[in-house]
């Protein structure tokens, strides 16, 4: 069984390596922000898409990372499923989730003014899943976000590398941080749908299970991932079909709670 252990985390060790690798090479292309098209206002009279139509879904990176980070996953979504795909990047000197939180909402607010949707969805690596839980969660984003899918975000906070502790918004990825302990405050409104993606051979998740949304308020679903790290989660196909099949559900907050074992990773 160690023997069996060992190898995984050698083979999962590896491939972060060669991921790294390759995204280093990708970095400088997604340091700027996505062109957007210009708002378009639609007639006076003219109706509002049904809420129930499939909402763009916006991709955030995580910690010291830019939208380079998504490249497979925006393509797996946007080929497989025809849906409109954005990203957004977050400053790398940002010091607070609060403010970050608070930059997501107003991109929020603008995406479904340009798009005509009343909601969004919202796929978030790391720290950017945590970003985007607060403003659903604390900031009234829920009425915007219909299924946050978080991949290897510390919801409860982790406890890898103490010595980067020198960042603030490395603080408040610690257990007991403010911002953790705000987010087990009672939220008995929030509409959201959380599905959250954890690996069991996640490095940087101390420990493994901080990667999972345990909220008595919240409609959340939580999907074991096996064999890979912390930086193969956005690129990993069985992932990615994970995804799809957690935005694809009609509807979510029923079919979570009515089936919670309804998504696969294999």
């Amino acid at each position: 069984m160690a023997g069996r252990l060992s190898l995984a985390l050698l083979k999962a060790t590896a491939l972060e390596v060669a991921i790294l690798a390759g995204h280093l090479v990708l970095y400088p292309s997604g340091i700027a922000q996505e062109r957007r098209t210009a708002p378009v206002q639609p007639p006076p009279d003219a109706p509002r898409l049904p809420p129930d139509s499939r909402p763009p879904t916006l991709l955030l990176h995580g910690f010291i990372d830019n939208r380079s980070v998504f490249v497979l996953l925006r393509r797996a979504l946007s080929q497989h499923d025809g849906r409109r795909v954005e990203s957004l990047n977050y400053s790398p000197l940002t010091c607070d989730i609060r403010t970050a939180a608070e930059l997501l909402g107003r991109h929020v607010e603008e995406l479904c003014e340009r798009t005509g949707h009343h909601r969004v969805d919202i796929v978030g690596h790391s720290l950017g899943g945590l970003i985007a839980r607060y403003y659903a969660q604390r900031l009234g984003g829920d009425v915007r976000v219909r299924t946050l899918v978080t991949l290897g975000t510390p919801h409860g906070g982790t406890r890898v590398a103490p010595l980067a502790d020198a960042h603030p918004i490395v603080r408040q990825m610690r257990p007991g941080s403010a911002v953790i302990e705000e987010l087990k405050e009672p939220a008995p409104d929030c509409r959201t749908q959380f599905v959250s993606f954890w690996s069991d051979l996640d490095q940087i998740m101390v420990p493994l299970e901080t990667a999972c949304v345990d909220h008595p308020d919240l409609i959340a679903q939580n999907v074991r991932v096996t064999g890979i790290g912390h930086l193969a989660l956005p690129v990993h196909p069985a992932v990615a079909n994970g995804i799809r099949q957690a935005l694809d559900l009609a509807h979510p907050g029923a079919d979570a709670k009515e089936a919670p074992g309804g998504l696969t990773v294999a």
